[in-house]
């Protein structure tokens, strides 16, 4: 995806953008008074960031395990070179990949990869990533623990 004209945040913006990380589900009214400007300066600045495309949306945070997602791993892929765009529409339609990063290094993307159990992780990497024609090799790196640092 081509990078466009990057936004210009400043501290405000930049405060707003923490808030919302922070507990996307307080009020705007709350949020301004912690941001110290007014409510209507503060729905201007949120639509502003929507329209953007800094703010690309509201969601939940959570505990993996609790939810039933008790296995977890990171995968990294080696590409077949100019299969990018084929391969991460391939990768969107499987529900367990719940993160998709094209990286540079010895591998070219890293995968986070969330089933209910061993055997759902092992069939969504053995039997739906590893056969995809895009993809040269694999290697799995299995989450014994989440920290969530911002929790």
């Amino acid at each position: 995806m081509p990078e466009t004209r990057r936004p210009v945040l400043d501290e405000t913006d930049r405060r707003i953008l923490g808030e919302l990380t922070r507990d996307a589900r307080q009020s705007v009214t709350a949020l301004a008074a912690t941001v110290h400007i007014s409510r209507a300066h503060a729905y201007e600045r949120i639509r502003r960031l929507h329209e953007q495309g800094v703010i690309l949306r509201y969601t939940a945070v959570i505990d993996p395990a609790r939810a039933g997602l008790e296995a977890s791993a990171y995968v990294t892929l080696r590409l077949k070179q100019n299969t990018w765009a084929t391969l991460e529409a391939k990768l969107r339609e499987i529900p367990q990949v719940q993160h998709i990063a094209l990286v540079g290094g010895t591998f070219d993307v890293m995968l986070l990869v969330r089933a209910r159990g061993n055997a759902e992780l092992r069939d969504v990497i053995f039997e739906r990533i590893q056969p995809m024609p895009e993809v040269v090799d694999t290697q799995t790196f299995l989450i014994f623990e989440d920290v969530d640092v911002r929790g």
